[in-house]
């Protein structure tokens, strides 16, 4: 690294003015001797040949382009004034660390020197990390639905200096294809369009913009006059399920494309056994399938087909924090153990892989790995031959091994086979006539050993920056897991994620967006504030630790403070500290990841709940109702907001657990009938006596005037502070938890 050029962009650029060279040897001395360019422009010295700006930034996707031939600018106010001053058309490209489809635009046009040329000379490309600035996406995202076109990642947009797009889509191949245009063509075509006809590169421009404000603004409209009903929403979900493979027909097939966690609510709400069995079904399909990582745990991102088998080999941090939380409820709804069990491989998946020494969680792994010819190829890293399978279980086991996962000589995937597991493992042990505890144990063994196995191949690479969102997601997960499960190692996970975060991520008493290369970054959006509030809340659930309460009551008030719509009500995506851009999002839809308004509105309900504080039911009632037009004609975009309406029209339960004096461990029979009842609408609260439980009154009403009983711990269960007698019989208190899960409808 010592001898590698500061500035080398493609010849041709020299319009561009070269950032100041003392960046370049800062952004070197920051990233060390261990950084290796990723290109395959190299000089015979094996340096890279080429650098641009993106060199000085620390994402990760943005580094990956530091060394194309295109002299990439990254977002930000020095590309657009430098596009305005040369009259040209600005290329906003958008994807990140993980995506395929970015790797394959970057290799084939990116990398490809004529196209760079041609690129240099006409444009100001622009590089957009959508993980670092999810609000840019959004903007240009809705461009390119509001032309009728499919999104997705890689993103394209040809904008304007002003930042208004005129066209765009996603992946282009490089060169002209029977039936398609090529990038290199739609550049030429771009260009002439600019210089020939600037009034229609204008008038599109104008148009798009206000195409996307309205649709990044919801509809208005009075709050409805009867109950929004759960059960239209239900019905629509049964015409589309998958009675074959759960989920919803077709492929591809994505995990949140059926509201597992609605459809357990609704089977608790009306007794429906189809929803029940929809969700059951789902969940057990789900991890037999490829899409589960059989051998180390973990979801990948989706399945390309419909019966879950063939993965996108991408494992995303949100997704796995997101399955974990349903796998549990699935568990506690059922009692079946194999939700418990795959709910805890995804949390130890998450801890092994997934955790930064600090404590936070890393943002995701590629699905993509080194072959052994040492090219780049999809779901190599998680697949086996029989050959494979035998070097790292020997003869006997491997056998046995190939019969439970569908391990073949011809393979499901390129000549391989994705590990699955298409029979129970009741059938399983009859046909290998085996005892089923001994084939049990025989596999747990064997996935370990895989695991470690798979471990000697080069690695995906890792995305490691961490996204306060998506942790907030997964200390929900690690806190909700820790108290089912009865894990102390998960809630610690939880509890190390949340100090990094309040400790790191932070500036000047405002959470910032992400932490990378060892600095926080970015300013926190409504996502990082709604979800690390719901992550506090839980974890205050989990450990009855009143600091995390607090902290979340506090960034509740900056939510209101920052983000609220004082006129309409609901929250927008950026609040006074961001960029202004050509249109500020009002998150109106539940997609892989929940929208920030629905968490933040539970949020509120579950803080009101525990607090009892009437402005928090009001700010949420507020918010429900700046989305009543869309909750009542389009009810399957938001989901998660459902879940909230649902809370609302229960009656949630207050349930207090009092130990003795230091003696927390006294609660832990009392917990235990906890684990075992499927609740979710209810506020948890654990304390002892004594100063503890003082402090704790002072800031909940619910807890006050709560003791124990002498030496043992005791339970009251409330709904609306009306309480049925308190006990410190475990058995009585299973019986009243079981009582009240049909009950106290509104």
């Amino acid at each position: 690294m010592e001898n590698e050029p500061v500035y080398t962009p493609l010849p041709g650029s020299g319009e561009v003015p070269p950032p100041p060279a003392e960046l370049f040897e800062q952004a070197r001395r920051r990233r060390g001797k261990s950084y290796r360019p990723r290109t395959r422009h190299l000089t015979p010295g094996g340096k890279a040949k080429y650098t641009n700006r993106l060199f000085l930034e620390t994402s990760p996707y943005l580094l990956q382009h530091a060394h194309n031939p295109v002299n990439w600018f990254p977002w930000g106010d020095e590309a657009f004034e430098l596009a305005r001053r040369l009259t040209r058309p600005v290329l906003v490209s958008i994807g990140y660390a993980t995506c395929h489809w970015c790797h394959v635009m970057e290799e084939e046009s990116f990398e490809d020197e004529e196209i760079a040329r041609f690129l240099n000379a006409n444009f100001i490309a622009i590089k957009v990390d959508r993980e670092e600035r999810p609000d840019v996406d959004t903007v240009y995202m809705t461009a390119v639905h509001a032309m009728g076109m499919q999104g997705g990642w890689p993103l394209n947009v040809f904008a304007t200096p002003d930042r208004k797009p005129f066209y765009g889509g996603t992946y282009f191949p490089p060169r002209d294809y029977p039936g398609g245009i090529g990038f290199l063509s739609l550049l030429q075509r771009i260009r002439e369009t600019y210089r020939q006809a600037p009034e229609r590169v204008t008038h599109a421009g104008v148009q798009l913009t206000e195409a996307i404000r309205g649709m990044l603004a919801p509809m208005g409209g009075e709050p409805p006059e009867k109950e929004i009903s759960l059960d239209g929403v239900i019905e629509a979900y049964q015409e589309r399920f998958d009675a074959k493979n759960g989920g919803v027909v077709g492929a591809p097939k994505f995990p949140s494309s059926l509201p597992l966690s609605l459809l357990l609510r609704d089977y608790l709400r009306r007794g429906d056994k189809n929803s029940l069995f929809m969700a059951q079904h789902t969940l057990r399909r789900m991890a037999a399938g490829g899409i589960y990582d059989q051998a180390g745990g973990g979801f990948h991102r989706y399945a390309t087909d419909s019966a879950w088998l063939i993965p996108h080999f991408e494992k995303m941090l949100y997704d796995n924090a997101r399955l974990a939380a349903a796998y549990l409820e699935g568990y506690q709804a059922t009692g079946d153990h194999r939700f418990a069990q795959v709910a805890g491989e995804i949390l130890r998946y998450l801890q092994r892989d997934m955790t930064s020494p600090q404590g936070g969680f890393y943002s995701a792994t590629d699905a993509d790995s080194l072959n052994e010819s040492g090219h780049r190829e999809e779901g190599v890293f998680f697949t086996w031959t029989p050959e494979e399978l035998d070097a790292a279980l020997g003869a006997e086991r491997a056998r046995v091994v190939a019969a439970c996962y569908d391990i073949t000589r011809e393979g499901n995937f390129e000549g391989r086979s994705i590990l699955h597991r298409e029979k129970s493992m009741q059938h399983l042990a009859e046909e290998l006539m085996l005892p089923k505890d001994e084939l049990e144990r025989l596999l747990t063994d064997a996935r370990q050993d895989l695991y470690r196995a798979r471990q000697r191949r080069p690695l995906p690479l890792r995305d490691e920056k961490v996204l306060v969102s998506w942790n907030g997601l997964a200390i929900s997960a690690f806190a909700r897991g820790g108290l089912v499960l009865n894990d102390p190692a998960l809630i610690d996970a939880a509890r190390g994620a949340a100090t990094f975060l309040l400790e790191n991520v932070m500036s000047q008493g405002r959470l910032c967006h992400s932490y990378q290369e060892g600095e926080p970054k970015g300013v926190g959006f409504l996502d990082d504030y709604a979800f690390f509030i719901a992550g506090l809340v839980d974890l205050f659930e989990a450990t009855g630790e009143l600091p995390w309460l607090k902290r979340s009551l506090e960034l509740a008030a900056q939510v209101q403070e920052q983000f609220e719509d004082s006129e309409a009500g609901g929250y927008f995506m950026t609040g006074p500290f961001h960029e202004e851009l050509i249109s500020r999002e009002k998150p109106a839809y539940d997609g892989v990841i929940p929208s920030g308004n629905s968490v933040m509105i539970m949020n509120l309900l579950r803080l009101y709940a525990l607090t009892g504080e009437q402005q928090m039911l009001d700010q949420a009632q507020r918010a429900l109702d700046a989305f009543s037009t869309q909750l009542a004609s389009s009810p399957t975009a938001l989901t998660e907001m459902l879940l909230a309406v649902d809370y609302l029209q229960d009656l949630p339960r207050e349930i207090v657990i009092v130990a003795p004096r230091g003696k927390r461990e006294a609660a832990a029979p009392l917990l235990d009938k906890l684990r075992r009842v499927y609740l979710p609408n209810r506020a948890l609260v654990v304390f002892c006596e004594g100063d503890e439980l003082e402090q704790a009154g002072e800031l909940l009403q619910l807890v006050r005037d709560r003791k124990a009983d002498g030496g043992r711990a005791m339970a009251y269960l409330c709904e609306s502070r009306s309480c049925r007698r308190p006990t410190s019989d475990p058995e009585i208190f299973h019986r009243q938890l079981q009582d009240t899960q049909s009950k106290g409808r509104r």
